[in-house]
């Protein structure tokens, strides 16, 4: 909740009372997260870029950008456009495969028949990340030009702005987008550790040399690449997080002593405890303290105590009742909001973490100590879990904020292949401006991006206005469902978080 005045301090406490009841209850609505799930993987599908293969499910997209990378003599086809929009952004892909391949390797089990699909939803983002590695001291980092393309409303198949491609390399460096990247292709490695095992080599080969030339050529993406990658995606936490995040994910990965010694090395320089509330494609912290945790609580190293002491405080900040962090707010319906766009992506993200975190303090026998009381592992699930059932319609308006799950969802999302009629329904091409009519049109759109999650609620108020114009709260991005799908998986083999434990 947020810090109250002090003349209304008894208000607060009550209402704070309350979002917690609404938070730990067992009392809500039964959701078929099995199915979220399947729809959750489902819509990575919509958002491929490149050749779709023969067993493509979402039928109205076609191919797109087949020539990405041509201009700059690189085959970079293929990869996830990151939200309503044609771009390639490489930032938030790498990060979404991160996310993904966390889910994936901490709930693995729980993922049941929806494992292989989760597969490769992961692959077509690494397979496309292998590729703008290819070249050694080079990542290539976007495929478009952002201000040209959102001039635009066309659908990907008919673009003709510019695929213009950007890329950093020692003289122009990104150690942010690198070392997220590197850490991609080593959470991936762990991924596909057991079923493709020479893939898993060469993500991890990849991910050691892309970590290399990340420490190496230091410097943010976002002063290399100013104008092509601001204010889209502009880092602006700068890269130190990502060095930190890129170590502990090839530490986990490899298991090799110089990562455990870098990132001792560097927790105090690189900032490990700071900014701690904060987990999402710009910012690493919090997650950072919660993957070296594990470490620790499962009496591996006791080498990470530190980072062990950063999570509980973090976790702490996500629990009313418990700590009221002035950035971290719940609305009378029971959502986590922080101030800003694309709340869904807080929500998700941190969730997962918090599912996470009660995973390891599980298998430890742990709680979470928040100065003078404490969490069980049981609470967090269900503070995560209450989150989720909010997404699936557990929520003021009773509708779910994924496309095609439950009754009423949003109709309008804020995404150009799902708003213009597809190839199948108009064959003829529909130009850049010849979508604005499409865009402003009130009608339901014509395609549906089942899985999709917009950016919900952007503040206490639980409203939705359910129209493209508002990008900020009808817009999807991968990032926001990547997380999902861990705490889908989960939920889905766990439905009752007070009896169950680790996956």
């Amino acid at each position: 909740m947020p810090p109250a005045a002090p003349s209304s301090s008894g208000k607060a406490m009550a209402a704070a009372a309350v979002v917690l009841a609404m938070l730990l209850s067992a009392a809500a609505a039964q959701h078929d997260y099995g199915d979220a799930l399947h729809k959750c993987i489902l819509f990575f599908e919509g958002q491929r870029s490149g050749r779709l293969p023969p067993d493509q499910r979402v039928r109205w997209r076609r191919d797109s950008g087949l020539h990405d990378g041509a201009a700059a003599g690189v085959d970079l086809t293929g990869g996830y456009y990151d939200a309503g929009d044609n771009v390639k952004f490489g930032f938030p892909m790498a990060f979404t495969a991160t996310l993904m391949s966390w889910g994936l390797i901490d709930f693995g089990r729980s993922f049941g028949p929806h494992k292989e699909e989760a597969r490769k939803a992961v692959r077509w983002a690494t397979d496309y990340l292998m590729k703008a590695t290819a070249r050694p001291n080079t990542v290539y980092v976007q495929v478009g030009d952002a201000f040209r393309d959102h001039a635009c409303w066309e659908r990907p198949e008919d673009m003709d702005t510019p695929r213009t491609v950007y890329r950093v390399d020692p003289s122009h460096p990104g150690s942010d987008v690198a070392a997220e990247t590197a850490a991609a292709l080593a959470a991936a490695s762990i991924v596909f550790r057991d079923s493709d095992p020479a893939y898993s080599k060469r993500l991890l080969d990849r991910a050691v040399a892309v970590f290399e030339f990340a420490d190496k050529h230091r410097g943010p993406y976002s002063s290399s690449l100013h104008a092509a990658v601001c204010p889209c995606y502009c880092d602006y936490s700068g890269y130190q997080d990502e060095l930190l995040w890129g170590a502990a994910w090839l530490h986990k990965a490899s298991r090799r002593r110089e990562y455990r010694e870098y990132i001792k090395r560097n927790e105090v320089v690189l900032g490990a405890s700071e900014a701690i509330n904060e987990f999402g494609w710009d910012n690493k912290h919090a997650g950072i303290n919660v993957l070296i945790s594990k470490e620790v609580l499962m009496g591996k190293d006791e080498y990470f105590q530190s980072f062990r002491v950063n999570a509980d405080n973090f976790i702490c900040t996500l629990l009313p009742g418990i700590s009221n962090h002035p950035q971290i707010q719940y609305s009378p319906g029971g959502l986590l909001f922080k101030v800003g766009s694309s709340n869904m992506q807080h929500v998700t993200q941190l969730s997962f973490l918090l599912l996470a975190y009660s995973n390891y303090l599980s298998h430890a026998g742990g709680r979470v100590s928040c100065g003078s009381s404490s969490a069980s592992p049981a609470q967090l699930r269900r503070v995560a879990k209450r989150q989720v059932d909010y997404i699936l319609g557990d929520n003021p308006l009773r509708m779910s904020y994924m496309v095609g799950y439950g009754a009423r969802f949003p109709r309008r999302i804020h995404h150009r292949a799902s708003s213009i009629p597809s190839v199948a329904a108009h064959p003829a091409r529909i130009g850049c401006k010849a979508g604005a009519a499409y865009y402003a049109s009130p009608a339901p759109n014509p395609n549906l991006l089942v899985g999709a999650v917009v950016g919900g609620p952007t503040d206490a108020s639980d409203a939705f206005p359910d129209a493209r114009a508002v990008f900020q709260q009808s817009e999807p991005t991968t990032y926001i469902n990547a997380p999902l799908m861990g705490l889908l998986a989960y939920f889905s083999a766990h439905p009752n978080p007070a009896e169950s434990g680790g996956d």
